[in-house]
């Protein structure tokens, strides 16, 4: 279930994978002053973290841990990069968001922010997927999915994310137009975070993506 750490270049990757990591925070912290509507998982753990009076990061580490418990139970393999996934993005997106004011009634600048983030977003996940550590929870969650269901890698993240951001948007979180030009625009941004650091997606992904 654990996929073996390569000890020898532990500390390296691991100063790679947080510094990919802090990218990510950042990026949610960025989408959500902007005030236009959230990815999907930032628009239903805003929900619940005002819901049960928590900072948003603590309630995406909490997630990851639920979603992980999820992805174990489908019996998918992890690495110490998931755990550095869950543990990590919630306390950078805090400190962001202590740094970042909220803008509200300036559309350019929030239109700005929300490309900015996804830019953002897309080299922060780049960066620490080409660690080769492990999946995201998220990620490990929708491999299991694919694997149980035989559906396409599309079809179940899709419905992943359906069921987030209707679930979260009915608790009262974040969606709106920015959620949609998110969805529209992340993968370009990660494909380009890709080719500039010259990241290889995992080839067992890579396989499991041409046969769905």
């Amino acid at each position: 279930m654990l996929k073996p750490i390569r000890w020898k270049t532990f500390l390296r990757d691991f100063l790679v994978i947080e510094a990919g990591l802090g990218l990510f925070g950042l990026a949610i912290a960025i989408m959500i002053r902007a005030n236009l509507g959230t990815s999907a998982w930032a628009v239903l753990e805003v929900a619940l973290a005002q819901k049960f009076h928590l900072t948003p990061g603590t309630m995406t580490v909490l997630m990851g841990f639920l979603v992980l418990s999820g992805a174990l139970i489908l019996r998918e393999r992890i690495g110490w990069g998931t755990l550095a996934n869950i543990l990590s993005i919630g306390p950078w997106e805090d400190l962001s968001l202590s740094l970042i004011p909220s803008i509200k009634n300036n559309l350019p600048l929030q239109a700005g922010m929300l490309l900015l983030a996804i830019l953002i977003m897309g080299l922060g996940s780049a960066i620490y997927i080409g660690v080769n550590a492990g999946a995201g929870p998220r990620d490990t969650l929708m491999l299991g999915i694919k694997r149980k269901t035989g559906w396409s890698l599309r079809a179940a993240r899709g419905s992943i994310e359906l069921t987030v951001v209707t679930l979260g948007w009915l608790l009262g979180g974040p969606a709106g137009i920015g959620t949609v030009v998110f969805a529209l625009l992340i993968g370009t941004s990660v494909q380009w975070g890709f080719k500039l650091f010259k990241v290889e997606p995992h080839r067992e992904v890579d396989s499991e993506t041409e046969d769905g």
